[in-house]
């Protein structure tokens, strides 16, 4: 078994930032993407970052050039580094690993709880 927790969020004031965290932990062998999407009030899940083992990147449109996604394979821990934030970022904000190859050799796909993120004067 394979769990994602995040952490970081919380209530910020446009042109912020803030920091998002996500551990994977359990029977883990290798974690191949790992990645951020956010769902905010009545809209779709959509992606943010994701980023491979080898620390290939893919940033939506919307947030480049203000958030930076980032890993650390040895901890298993992915990070977003979100700056400028505005009040459209407002959002959950769920951490996704896929392709985890566990201990077992299946492999997964895994979400985390969420966080919420709040962009507000």
């Amino acid at each position: 078994q394979v769990q994602l927790v995040e952490s970081g969020g919380g209530l910020v004031q446009p042109g912020g930032s803030l920091r998002l965290s996500c551990v994977a932990s359990g029977n883990i062998f290798r974690i191949n993407y790992m990645g951020w999407y956010r769902q905010a009030p009545g809209k779709q899940r959509e992606l943010v970052a994701a980023i491979s083992s080898g620390s290939d990147t893919n940033i939506a449109d919307s947030v480049k050039g203000r958030f930076t996604i980032s890993r650390d394979n040895a901890k298993n821990t992915l990070y977003l580094q979100m700056s400028s934030l505005k009040p459209e970022d407002t959002a959950v904000y769920y951490c996704n690993a896929d392709r985890v190859l566990d201990t077992t050799g299946r492999y997964l796909e895994v979400w985390g709880q969420g966080t919420l993120v709040t962009v507000s004067s």
